[in-house]
């Protein structure tokens, strides 16, 4: 079924004076492409939270509902990215995104024509299952043409790609509005995007570079002189070419102790992050008794004050800790312990807006420094697998205790009942993160080891 998505044939072989600059040309070309592609599918996903005022009105759907139609596209997006990154392992990445690009656009243009919550609901999944082709590609393409000193850095450049694709759909569908009016809300709240989204996934199609070995080079690490782990091997690779998905995916991934604790990470990451963004702009209206405006105010910076921390992070993982990942998570993770209390306890406009920049600055840090060491504890061909289990779990049961547990604690226990679940939620998060920075210590042991005994 999935065979137009197959990788093509190896192109010739780069002359021997050319692999260098080539291979520069290509890496660059082929992260710009998967940067763009990846700030893409935000644009058509996120487009439907600002729809939401319009269709509750025009379809009179209740808060529930809406509610339903949001959580239901992230349970399909977690149930995909899991199955779909292990599946993207045996395709190309190239294709993998720009198919699944092409198809959320899609799914948002019909979207312009459902005049019923059902027909709302089925298009939302499916944008949502479509949505899972992204992640994917994009850390395969990194792994496959980075080594491990630069990815930390070049994890970082690319993390922020959703933040940018987040932040952006809100002047564009603002502008879309301006020229077309509130009478065209469907147009400008899904056709817009939706083109865009299309004239990119045209221009990532030619952006993005296939693996190395497929464009006429050697392997990254033969090119760097550094082995990325060690069961970097093309002994390996060679054997996994005969491996089904599912075979990769048991064999490196689940088997992989390590896979769980950088996926427990982030899993519990996501259980602040929607704790967060869902419950508390509720709280500061009814607890707090903030406006709508003090509310937006509070959350203004919250998506952008994480881009330059995100960036500094993966530079200094890189330099400072030498390639190990945690330790940054972890820093980031005890200081948002502090602000998550300094965000309870405060009452003032200022107070609330500065604990709320801080951790939106601080909270990515985990996140895609996870997503990073999820790139360095299995072997290159079977990083679409890790990804896939850490988005699973990051959404499946990250999104949806910060979202749906979230709520029964507050309806039960009241609203201290939230905070303590994000207390906990941190906590967790720090032991994982301490035994999955331990498990990357005895990994880079091995490695050393395999290295003087050769």
């Amino acid at each position: 079924m999935l065979g137009f998505l197959k990788p093509g044939a190896p192109k010739p072989m780069v002359p021997k004076e050319q692999i260098m600059s080539v291979y520069h040309s290509k890496r660059f070309w082929a992260l710009a492409g998967v940067f763009l592609g990846y700030a893409a599918f935000y644009i058509v996903r996120n487009n439907f939270a600002l729809s939401t005022p319009y269709l509750q009105s025009v379809l009179e759907l209740s808060k529930t509902q809406i509610g339903f139609l949001t959580s239901s596209m992230l349970i399909a997006y977690g149930i995909s990215k899991g199955v779909m990154s292990s599946i993207s392992d045996k395709c190309s990445p190239k294709k993998f995104m720009v198919f699944g690009l092409i198809m959320c656009a899609l799914m948002n243009l019909l979207m312009g024509f459902a005049d019923s919550l059902t027909m709302f609901l089925i298009l939302i999944v499916l944008n949502g299952f479509f949505q899972g082709f992204g992640v994917g590609p994009s850390f395969i393409t990194i792994a496959k043409w980075y080594p491990k000193s630069a990815r930390g850095t070049i994890g970082a450049i690319w993390n922020i790609s959703h933040n940018i694709g987040g932040g952006i759909i809100a002047p564009i569908v603002a502008a879309a509005f301006f020229f077309l009016s509130q009478d065209h809300w469907r147009l400008a709240s899904y056709a817009v995007p939706a083109v865009i989204a299309i004239v990119i996934a045209l221009i990532i199609y030619q952006m993005i570079k296939e693996s190395p070995e497929l464009e006429g080079l050697p392997a990254t690490s033969e090119i760097t002189g550094e082995q990325n782990d060690k069961n970097d091997t093309t002994e390996q690779a060679k054997a996994a070419a005969n491996l089904s998905a599912g075979q990769i995916f048991y064999r490196y991934v689940f088997k992989n102790k390590n896979a769980w604790f950088v996926s427990l990470v982030d899993t519990f990451v996501y259980l602040i992050r929607f704790g967060i963004l869902t419950w508390i702009p509720i709280y500061l209206l009814q607890v707090k008794g903030f406006s709508k405006a003090e509310m937006a105010i509070a959350f203004l910076f919250f998506e952008w004050a994480a881009i330059p921390s995100t960036l500094f992070a993966g530079y200094i993982s890189d330099k400072l800790f030498k390639g190990y990942r945690m330790p940054p998570a972890i820093i980031s993770l005890i200081i948002i312990i502090f602000c998550i209390f300094g965000y309870w306890q405060s009452t003032t406009l200022t107070s609330v807006t500065i604990f709320a920049a801080i951790i939106g600055c601080l909270i990515y840090i985990p996140q895609f420094l996870a997503s990073v060491q999820t790139m360095e504890i299995v072997p290159p061909f079977a990083v679409g697998s890790a990804v896939g289990l850490r988005g699973f779990m990051s959404y499946i049961v990250g999104a949806s205790g910060g979202t749906s547990l979230y709520g029964i604690i507050v309806d039960k226990v009241g609203w201290d009942g939230g905070f303590y679940l994000l207390f906990a939620g941190a906590v967790l998060c720090i032991i994982f993160a301490l035994l999955a920075h331990r498990g990357a210590k005895q990994l880079k042991a091995e490695m050393e080891a395999v290295k003087q005994a050769n």
